[in-house]
């Protein structure tokens, strides 16, 4: 038998599903984070799934609201704490990676700060709330409204050969076939953050361009349900086995030099060459135009799609290959 689920002061007891909102004290101010506890009957893992990390990205707070809503405790095994907006401030009040309470991108500062600024302290109450005891973690990203992406995976790599095993394993359940991993867990990502604590995190991007495709957000559902499964947290079999996946590991990221209008020149997807011209930046004070170049030869897997950016803006990000002894 499984033990009480708590967060604040919402409670599931074995064999039963909770919703509602548990306060945030941020300092300056409160947020209400939703939340869903679906308790199993049986024994099994925990299991926290975010969504709603970062403003405008739609696809993983649909999906995770959908699971939130089909997951019953009688196919639970252990439990399932789904959160489908980690960060208000920003799903709701804002439409990009940064808070508007202080401009802060939450992805940069897990695990957070419990005195430092409201983000700080949302990224520690996340943590110690939610993250604090979890077997496993999946936290749900998209495309932005500026954003193109090709769908992937990401994870870090620990040099725990088990927790690094488990965490592939998690990567492939999902049915998306390109997998990107970092060479350590560096940083304040939330995967790395909870990789540096020993839990098996994976990270997923799906969607672009902040749309709000249902289609979308249903294969995204079926594939947490292929995750679930692979961490033996599910009664039966809702998922196909193990799908193949193609590798890579992060090369380099393409960042604007000076701030103007963005004139992209490729489609995420494309494979490039290391000084290869992918872009121009254009002062529109006096029309001077930079070329913008690739550091690294790879693929591209995300890039901004919008016509303004200021200086230190990422254009693009780049992934390699993995080699086959990592």
């Amino acid at each position: 038998m499984t033990s009480t689920l708590t967060v604040g002061a919402l409670s599931a007891e074995p064999g039963t599903k909770t919703r509602g909102t548990v306060p945030a004290d941020l300092g300056t101010l409160t947020v209400d984070i939703p939340l869903t506890l679906v308790n199993g009957v049986h024994p099994g893992p925990r299991v926290v799934i975010t969504a709603g990390v970062h403003g405008g990205e739609f696809t993983g707070v649909d999906a995770a609201t959908r699971l939130a809503a089909l997951l019953e405790p009688g196919e639970v095994h252990g439990q399932v704490v789904v959160c489908p907006v980690a960060n208000p401030p920003a799903v709701y009040q804002g439409r990009l990676g940064v808070s508007p309470v202080d401009g802060v991108n939450i992805n940069r500062v897990f695990p957070g700060d419990p005195d430092g600024g409201p983000t700080e302290r949302l990224a520690a109450w996340l943590f110690t709330n939610l993250l604090d005891g979890a077997d496993a973690y999946v936290d749900l990203h998209s495309g932005g409204i500026d954003e193109v992406l090709t769908d992937f995976v990401g994870y870090r790599l620990t040099g725990d050969p088990a927790l690094d095993a488990k965490t592939a394993g998690m990567a492939g359940a999902l049915g998306i076939e390109d997998v990107i991993f970092g060479m350590n867990a560096d940083g304040g990502n939330s995967h790395a953050a909870a990789a540096r604590r020993g839990v098996p995190a994976i990270l997923v991007e799906t969607g672009r361009l902040g749309e709000r495709d249902p289609e979308t957000a249903r294969r995204l559902v079926a594939g947490l349900y292929g995750v679930l499964d692979r961490l033996g947290s599910l009664d039966t079999q809702h998922h196909d086995p193990q799908s193949a996946v193609r590798e890579w590991v992060w090369a380099a990221g393409v960042t604007a030099e000076t701030s103007g209008l963005w004139y992209p020149e490729f489609t995420v997807g494309d494979d490039v060459t290391e000084g290869q011209v992918i872009g121009h930046v254009i002062d529109p004070a006096d029309g001077q135009e930079h070329k913008v170049h690739t550091p690294a030869t790879g693929r591209i897997f995300y890039g901004m799609h919008g016509l303004t950016v200021a200086a230190g803006t990422e254009l693009a990000a780049i992934a390699a290959p993995a080699p086959h002894d990592h």
